[in-house]
Parts: structure tokens; sequence; C-alpha cells
């Protein structure tokens, strides 16, 4: 092999080759793990009510490790998504030393029970809130549904000025509402929004005249509605007062 400088010449220059690669490899990994290239500033974007920025403040001083370079995106979004009231966040960088966080909060429409708060989107979340918020209730896995089917019964409301304050779903599948706190209605399983337009449509000349206080409406008929007054029942005819039964829900 000493004898054929071709081939030593190539063995040379292929050395060379290495000891460059080495030597850009070494110079490439010092700067980026050289502190000359820190993360200066940490600008965070968003429409935010409930984070606060003691709380921001603490994720940037103790979660951000490493340099502009060396900073990992994913978990420093994980950081930030792990404060309350945040939904979603993305991280990008740009040179030379800035971070833009864009923080999503959630929107808070209602409580799933006493448990934990839904968002907009029909999502689980876990927060306190001191705002009065409607309480939704049925079976783990519906609470997009659930979302769904108040915002129904809310719009088809708002002519009458009632809100649900609270919205049932039983194991069956059965809808029950609570408006403001006062009247249940029991919508039952199948065309519940018929029924409910059917009740706000007769409401205004029927029930909206009744000077007797009423706390319980049944839907659950083919071509209109029950009501229960409160201390009456029929007896052979004739109203009778009677002692008021509680119904709750199912």
């Amino acid at each position: 092999m000493w004898d054929k400088p071709q081939l030593l010449m190539w063995l040379a220059n292929l050395l060379t080759a290495l000891a460059l690669l080495l030597l850009f490899y070494a110079v490439v990994f010092l700067a980026i793990h050289s502190p000359l290239f820190p993360v200066r500033r940490v600008q965070v974007e968003g429409d935010m009510t409930h984070v606060t920025r003691e709380q921001l403040q603490y994720v940037v001083k103790n979660e951000l490790k490493g340099t502009f370079f060396t900073l990992d995106l994913d978990k420093t979004r994980q950081a930030f998504e792990k404060l309350p009231w945040v939904r979603r966040v993305e991280v990008r960088r740009y040179w030379p030393d800035r971070l833009e966080v864009n923080v999503e909060e959630h929107r808070a429409i209602a409580r799933w029970g006493s448990s934990a708060l839904l968002n907009s989107f029909g999502e689980k979340f876990d927060a306190a809130s001191n705002e009065a918020l409607p309480v939704l209730e049925g079976p783990d896995g519906t609470e997009k549904q659930m979302v769904e089917n108040y915002r129904q019964f809310r719009d088809a409301l708002k002519p009458l000025g009632k809100q649900p304050t609270h919205v049932w779903l039983s194991g069956r599948r059965a809808w029950r509402i609570e408006l403001d706190g006062k009247i249940v209605v029991d919508v039952g399983r199948d065309n519940g929004a018929e029924r409910l337009q059917r009740f706000v449509t007769a409401y205004p000349n029927s029930l909206a005249r009744v000077e007797q206080p009423f706390d319980y409406v049944d839907l659950r008929y083919p071509n209109g509605f029950s009501v229960k007054l409160p201390g009456f029942r029929v007896q052979d005819g004739k109203t009778a007062k009677t002692k008021p039964a509680v119904k709750k829900p199912a």
C-alpha cells in the first residue's frame, strides 16, 4: 500500500475530510449549546381572562430550560398547558432570541355536576370558578352532546325570557330541564326539540296566564303537555287541595 501514491493521497483526503467534519460538528455543537444564544424574550399572546401574569411568569422561570436552539418546544407547550384554564398552546421560535407563546383559554359554558367545568367544545376541565353557570348532568362520554342540546334548549327558550339552569340526561337518554331554578320540564327521549317548541309556542296564551304558581311540566305527550300545580289534585271531577308532591329528577 505504501508504494501506491494514489491510494495514499485518497486516504489522506479522506482523513482530512473526516477531521473537518468532526471540527464542523464540534463548532456547531458548541454554538448550539453556548450561552451566547439564550432566549431573551418570551412573548405571550392570547385573549386571557383567567390565566394570570404570575402563573405565566412561573412557567417561564421554572420550566423553560435550554438555549434558543436546544429549548424543547413540545415540553414548553406542555408546561403552559398544565395551567388551569389553559386549553391549548402553540410555541414558536423567532431568530435571534424570541419565543412566542400563543395561549387559548377554556371558555366555560356550564358545570359538569359538581366535579368539573365544561368548555364551549364540550370538553371537561378542572378549574375554579365563581361564575353563575348552568349545571349539566349525564352519563360519562355525553359531555359534547349535552352542551349541544343545552344550546338548543337555551335558544328555544329565549322568546320566553327563561334560561335552562339545570339539564339532566338519564341513562335511558331522557332529557329533563330546570328553568330559572324554579320549573322542572320533562322533555323525554324522542322529538325533544319539537316538544320544547310546542311548549314555547303555547306558553304565552296558556301557562303565562295561570296565576297559580307551578313547578313541573311534562312534555311527553304526542299533542300537548301537562302541568302540576302544587297543592292541588283532581278528585271526582273537582279540584281538591292536597300536599304538594316532591318529584326528583330521574
